[in-house]
């Protein structure tokens, strides 16, 4: 139960808050001499409510400097070595506020995940204080993201662009066929690179803003094996066997599970992705394998490979927007470093997750889940034959 001394206060920062807002927010016209305010045991009791339930931590202070009340918010962070270094800070703040001096400071905890939190304090009538506890790592991550992303993508352009005005400046004045020929293969090469870019990050932001939701049945088995083909010539080209294992092994006879809600053309860009990072991260002579098995009511679709691996600390950031493990070796296998992040916002939209497993050196393991809303069998699946077996793409 909270004090009546305490509700009278939180009165008062539920008036203060209100009349600051009327300042910054002025009203034309004549003025309205509100009514007198009446204060009864229902309107301090949801007073009381509201300042609990608030997202924004709440301290309130005594003129002694006490600390007489805590919301919720303002005691998530107990017992924790970040809520130790809020403490001190709430309690510096309150010690200025009881003062008469508002004050306040950011503090920035180097996790992971990274947490910023902003302390502040106002003084309030008759000695108490008010100290507010905001913690908004998650703006200046979507601000961090917004700043990265626009950099990443100026960089990712400003390369294949600087690239083409080079080599159509070498083919002035050339008369040599074969020089001729080589330039305008690079010529090719780099417009070819601008041009992926520029499609992975149209078919990113269209899957990030919700289009391209066509929802219906498909027969997932027919989905792999048209992203096996998408990555079948890159993967010849690389010397990388691409093997559908067991392609449908949680399934025995001659039908195949059609799975309701899902989005046909997201869920092979997600596949194709995933085995497409697969191969330019193998080296030549590697396997890289695609499972599809049925899990309770969750489909798994993996793609496990034997290249490079990731290292430990980048594992939790692989699916970022243009994050790359090896910049330099996805500069030679020109890579955008969209696909990942493409995969994620697949899973997210079908209400799914993407994981990874991966040891350095040795190779890794992406596995694709996805909620079973609804499965029913369906018609015979007309690659029955690589049901139960390995098959080589």
């Amino acid at each position: 139960m909270i004090g009546g001394a305490v509700i009278a206060v939180i009165a008062v920062v539920a008036f203060v808050a209100g009349w600051s807002v009327a300042r910054a927010f002025p009203r034309e016209g004549p003025s309205i001499v509100p009514p007198a305010r009446v204060e009864t045991p229902e309107t301090e009791s949801m007073y009381a409510e509201v300042i609990e339930r608030h997202a924004t931590g709440v301290v309130i202070a005594s003129p002694s400097g006490t600390v007489v009340h805590r919301n919720g918010a303002a005691s998530g962070l107990g017992g924790t070595h970040a809520g130790v270094l809020v403490d001190g800070a709430v309690a510096r703040h309150l010690a200025t506020a009881g003062l008469g001096a508002p004050s306040g400071e950011t503090i920035e905890l180097y996790g992971p995940p990274k947490r910023v939190i902003v302390v502040s304090s106002q003084p309030l009538p008759s000695g108490r204080a008010v100290a507010f506890v905001d913690d908004i790592s998650d703006s200046v991550r979507a601000d961090q993201a917004r700043t990265d992303f626009v950099a990443n993508v100026s960089h990712e352009l400003r390369t294949p662009i600087g690239a083409l005005m080079v080599l159509a400046e070498t083919l002035v004045g050339i008369d040599d066929p074969d020089v001729i020929e080589r330039v305008v293969a690079r010529i090719q090469g780099e417009a070819d690179r601008a041009a992926r870019t520029v499609d992975d990050l149209l078919e990113l932001s269209q899957i990030e803003g919700g289009m391209q939701r066509d929802f219906a049945p498909v027969r997932l088995s027919d989905v792999v094996r048209d992203a096996v083909g998408r990555v079948a010539e890159l993967a010849a080209t690389s010397d990388i066997k691409l093997s559908t294992l067991a392609l449908y092994e949680c399934l025995v006879g001659e039908r195949t599970t059609r799975s309701d809600r899902v989005e046909r053309r997201q869920l092979a860009s997600a596949v194709g992705n995933m085995l497409e990072n697969a191969v330019k991260y193998s080296d030549p002579g590697g396997v890289v394998q695609v499972r599809v098995r049925r899990e309770a009511d969750t489909l798994e679709i993996s793609v496990t490979d034997q290249g490079v691996g990731i290292p430990r600390r980048d594992l939790d950031r692989v699916f970022e927007r243009f994050y790359r493990v090896d910049r330099a070796r996805s500069r030679a296998t020109g890579g955008t470093g969209l696909g990942l992040s493409i995969v994620r916002h697949v899973a997210s939209n079908h209400g799914g997750s993407i994981s990874v497993n991966s040891i350095e050196g040795e190779g890794s393991t992406f596995v694709l889940r996805l909620p079973m809303l609804e499965a029913r069998t369906g018609e015979p699946d007309t690659a029955q034959s690589q049901n139960g077996h390995e098959g080589v793409a």
